[in-house]
């Protein structure tokens, strides 16, 4: 298991975390670096524990990863079972998606002169090793659903917060946005600082 590969990963976002928070950066640099280091991560799928890969027959699965110190951001691993999919939702925070296995469709969505919220531009097919990016300047309203019918898909999220406390809302269809805290899936983290078990060759 090649775990390094998400400690490097994350050392590389913390450094543009690092890098916006002293206004040496703006987000639109911290967006387009990050999605050029989750594009490398999703690249390779020898990284991610299994623990963090098991689907749930209920409904989707959101495991965290990391999460930064400081919260100013966290990864987490979001496990589709067949089928599965999020209702339309926003996250009032910068977010970066790579697709590791399988892949998703996500239909974006905006809201109108007259307030209502409608389904914005086509629905986009994500497919393996594919990234995207969300943000309230960029849209960040959404739904996102597994691809497939038959198998599971796995997704690697990077967002600028620690999304599982953040109050976010989602948005039915025939009413008022609803607030909700999404949470996590898992109640322990992947260990990325047991170097003794890892050979100097990695």
């Amino acid at each position: 298991m090649a775990i390094h590969k998400l400690r490097r990963f994350v050392g590389s976002i913390a450094d543009l975390a690092d890098r916006h928070a002293q206004g040496i950066s703006q987000e639109s640099e911290l967006i387009d670096q990050g999605l050029d280091a989750l594009r490398e991560l999703v690249s390779e799928d020898d990284w991610l524990p299994d623990a963090y890969a098991v689907p749930s027959p209920e409904r989707y699965q959101q495991y965290l990863l990391h999460a930064d110190a400081r919260q100013r951001f966290s990864v987490v691993s979001f496990v589709w079972g067949p089928g599965q999919q999020t209702p339309v939702h926003d996250h009032t925070v910068w977010g970066l998606i790579g697709v590791l296995r399988g892949a998703e469709y996500a239909q974006p969505y905006a809201r109108h002169a007259d307030g209502t919220l409608r389904a914005h531009g086509p629905e986009t097919r994500l497919e393996r090793g594919a990234v995207e990016a969300v943000s309230p300047t960029l849209g960040d309203i959404h739904r996102v659903r597994n691809a497939y019918d038959d198998r599971v898909s796995i997704s690697i999220h990077v967002y600028g917060g620690n999304i599982g406390a953040i109050r976010r809302s989602t948005y039915p269809a025939d009413g008022a946005p609803k607030p909700f805290i999404s949470g996590y899936s898992n109640d322990v983290l992947p260990n990325l600082w047991d170097l003794s078990k890892e050979s100097i060759a990695s």
